[in-house]
Parts: C-alpha cells; sequence; structure tokens
C-alpha cells in the first residue's frame, strides 16, 4: 500500500463513521483510529485521525495536506436501545466484520429479514460487504426479529448490533 492509498483510507475511515478500521496483509499491518476510538461518542464531526502503519510508520494527525470532510449530518451510532427489562429477554445478532450493512440483495428486491419475520439459526438476514465482497450474515439465534438497528447501505463495525431478536416469538 503506497501513501497515496493511506490517504485515501483515512479519507474513508473519516467519512464512514467507523472509530477504528484494521487491516493486515502479510508484513504490512495498519490502524487508523478517529479521536471517538473508545468513547463510544457519536457526533462524528470534525474528527481527528490516528494512523499507524508498519513495515514503514506513518502517523498523520490533523495532517496539512489531508482533506478531511466533516461529516454534514447527524450518525447515531447507538441505536436506540429498548428498556432493560426488555433488553434481557431479546437476543442479538452482531455484525461479524466491519464493513457495509445491506438488508437485500440489491436495492429492488425486497429485505431478507424484517421486523415480524421468523427467524431460524442458520438463515441469513443480511449481507455485510467489506472489501468489494458481499458476505451473507446467518443468524446464530431462533425467534422473531423485533427490531432492526442499522439503516440499509450504512457502515457497521465488528461485533456491533444488527438486529434484536425474541426467542419466544
Amino acid at each position: 500500500m503506497d501513501f497515496k492509498e493511506i490517504q485515501e483510507l483515512i479519507k474513508l475511515v473519516n467519512k464512514s463513521g467507523l472509530t477504528e478500521f484494521k487491516m493486515k496483509k502479510d508484513d504490512f499491518e495498519i490502524v487508523v483510529r478517529t479521536k471517538y476510538f473508545g468513547k463510544g461518542g457519536s457526533d462524528l464531526e470534525g474528527s481527528t485521525i490516528q494512523t499507524v502503519a508498519t513495515p514503514f510508520p506513518v502517523q498523520t494527525q490533523n495532517q496539512p495536506g489531508a482533506q478531511q470532510t466533516p461529516s454534514n449530518q447527524s450518525v447515531d451510532l447507538k441505536p436506540t436501545e429498548p428498556s432493560v427489562k426488555e433488553e434481557s429477554k431479546l437476543l442479538i445478532i452482531k455484525s461479524p466484520i466491519v464493513g457495509t450493512f445491506y438488508r437485500s440483495t440489491s436495492p429492488d428486491k425486497p429485505p431478507y429479514k424484517k421486523v415480524g419475520d421468523p427467524v431460524e439459526e442458520g438463515d441469513v438476514v443480511c449481507i455485510v460487504e467489506a472489501m468489494k465482497l458481499f458476505n451473507e450474515i446467518e443468524s446464530e439465534v431462533s425467534g422473531t426479529i423485533v427490531k432492526v438497528l442499522v439503516e440499509d447501505a450504512s457502515p457497521v463495525e465488528y461485533d456491533q448490533p444488527l438486529f434484536l431478536v425474541d426467542p419466544k416469538g
């Protein structure tokens, strides 16, 4: 990965709303973190990027030549959570990878699962695109979908909740 590609990656991470991005290939490793990494913040405007890469170190923090595009829209990374009483009864389907969440195979197709649909262990519930690969995400739980926590075509992080499932449903 050359310096220009690293700069483009930093711009994409800044625009996506991710708090951290890690990539490793052979002896090259890069970690890009915004200032909201580890803070759970949802206001992404004006984020600062810190980058560490090997084998050649690159540290970028408000680099003068780098364009940083602050988000003009409000992004809520923490979806509305049900009450503690409700949450203890519900199961969560989480994203196993970082990427872009899609509810269906294409915009003109119906979603894999919507609120009220039954889901069985092993059912495909959505797609997460990562590095131009479309990964079908299978449910690890059975029940009824009670809430979709992510908007279609939104970036998702590793282990981010995607669906709430009522196991009794």
